[in-house]
């Protein structure tokens, strides 16, 4: 009993002092380098000037391009580096890429990292390590101040300050001097560039050059000098040295050498960048067009409950959503559209737009509690005439096209974000269309208006839309079933596609009223 007592002392006095590791320096604010200020840039300049204000896109649909892009973009840098992430996981990609962010920083690059804080998880000091490079600098976004030392004191915490904690920075940019950036859906993992065994994500990614990257360079600027933003130092007891770094980094070394023998395909499919490399091929093929940085504000994190409309990048995309007159095509990972969003949709259907939605099927979904958001609400769309296609568990294929691959070397799951207006205006970037994208965590997207990218990235809905890829929830009869193919035949299910667990998980979330935070 008096064990018992004392638990309660002892779990609040650790989580007092898993968050007093130093006192929190004054952090130096900093912006965006201009593109003019290195060699790249101003080439980047050049190629842009003809176009008279309009920007040049290139869509990385496929695992291969998007992590080439992103390890040539950084071997290209001449003065900075700015990266803002969600999720970062330890994986062959991801140590190459560091690899060669660590070589750009000894040539003299500024390198800016901006992750959301459940990124740092068990991974403070790593982080503290990297940034003992004179020329790397890391912030968390959003920090867990108490019990960050365990991953029990981490979740206390979290809890005590849920309605802040379950805020978190969802953006994903990479933006290399100003001139160059991508956006989309990818995090940085193995599991983003088909080089997980057990898992690939199906995602799309876009290029852009030019103005939309100096944009996106004032919307990292924002991240970078909130006040919600803190070194990484403010959180360890002792700050790595340059003999930390120095181990750190043959370590590295040597994980590399040993994938390069152990991992050979992988590795060298990784690696073809350095021989092979695609981006002056890539800047000959850009579509160029007008174009608009989207991004929420910082300060929507702060809101006491629902945020200010205003603060909220789905209100940007407002008049695009609302002018649409014949087609809207959305590609949704996790999609929970709420009665407002059913009621956008049904109306728009009603008036005769053909409205299609392409999300993950409930076996194909990495989480199971937001199809339980979804589920609900298909009846309602359908009836209206909303076509719904949910991708299928697609089995593992080594085979990649200049597309978007939908099966990749290992099981595919969507985690694709885009919205097509008419056949010409093209949304791509982190955002959902569910509740945690609106109210909750923050998002970044580039607007594009060009009949060529959105025809192409409309073609890319499409493909995942076929009957053997996707199913089709249809109503037969007042019934829910699900058309596919297999074996070149069409076939109708009528038991939804997806095993027990994965049903438990759907019902729980709906069942205990989760959807608004889904």
């Amino acid at each position: 009993m008096r064990l018992q007592r004392a638990l309660p002392l002892l779990l609040a006095l650790t989580l007092g002092l898993a968050g007093c590791a130093s006192v929190g320096t004054p952090r130096e604010v900093s912006q965006a380098l201009p593109a003019n200020d290195s060699a790249f840039g101003r080439s980047v300049l050049r190629q842009a000037a003809p176009y008279e204000g309009r920007s040049g896109f290139r869509l990385l649909p496929n695992s291969n391009e998007a992590f080439r892009a992103r390890a040539e973009l950084i071997r290209n840098a001449q003065a900075s580096i700015d990266l803002q992430y969600y999720i970062v996981h330890d994986g062959l990609s991801t140590r190459a890429l560091v690899h060669e962010l660590l070589r750009a920083a000894d040539r003299g690059v500024r390198v800016r990292i901006l992750l959301d804080d459940t990124t740092s998880d068990g991974l403070d000091t790593l982080m503290g390590t990297l940034a003992a490079h004179p020329n790397i600098h890391i912030r968390v976004f959003n920090p867990l101040h108490l019990g960050r030392s365990t991953g029990v004191t981490r979740a206390m915490g979290r809890l005590f300050n849920l309605s802040r904690q379950h805020r978190r920075m969802h953006n994903k940019l990479f933006l290399v001097d100003n001139s160059m950036a991508i956006v989309g859906g990818r995090n940085l993992g193995d599991e983003y560039f088909d080089a997980e065994p057990n898992l690939n994500f199906t995602d799309i990614d876009l290029l852009g050059v030019g103005p939309v990257a100096e944009q996106l360079g004032h919307s990292f600027d924002q991240y970078w000098n909130s006040a919600l933003s803190r070194p990484i130092g403010d959180f360890l007891w002792r700050e790595p040295d340059a003999d930390d770094l120095r181990a750190s980094r043959h370590r590295l070394e040597v994980s590399l050498a040993e994938a390069r023998i152990k991992r050979k395909a992988l590795y060298d499919r990784l690696m073809a960048y350095q021989s092979q490399p695609r981006l002056d091929v890539w800047r000959n093929e850009l579509i160029w067009a007008h174009s608009q940085a989207l991004w929420d504000a910082p300060s929507k994190v702060l809101a006491q409950d629902e945020p200010d409309p205003q603060l909220l990048m789905s209100q940007q995309l407002a008049p695009d959503l609302n002018n649409v007159d014949h087609e809207l095509i959305l590609v949704s990972a996790y999609f929970v559209p709420g009665e407002d969003g059913l009621l956008y949709l049904t109306s728009h259907a009603d008036a005769g737009i053909s409205v299609k939605l392409l999300t993950n099927s409930l076996e194909a979904t990495d989480v199971p509690a937001v199809h339980g958001g979804y589920a609900p609400y298909r009846r309602a769309l359908l009836e209206h005439g909303v076509q719904l296609y949910e991708l299928r568990r697609q089995p593992g294929d080594p085979s990649a096209s200049r597309g978007i691959n939908f099966h990749g070397s290992s099981d595919s799951s969507l985690h694709s974000k885009a919205i097509v207006f008419d056949r010409r205006k093209t949304f791509i970037g982190s955002f959902n269309f569910d509740p945690r994208s609106v109210l909750w965590n923050t998002e970044v997207g580039v607007l594009v208006d060009s009949p060529e990218l959105a025809e192409y990235t409309r073609d890319l809905a499409v493909q995942g839309m076929a009957p053997a890829l996707s199913y089709q929830p249809t109503l037969v009869a007042g019934t829910l079933v699900w058309v596919t193919e297999d074996n070149g035949k069409r076939h109708m299910l009528t038991t939804e596609p997806g095993g027990m667990w994965r049903r438990f998980n759907a019902w729980i979330s709906k069942a205990v009223g989760l959807e608004k935070m889904l």
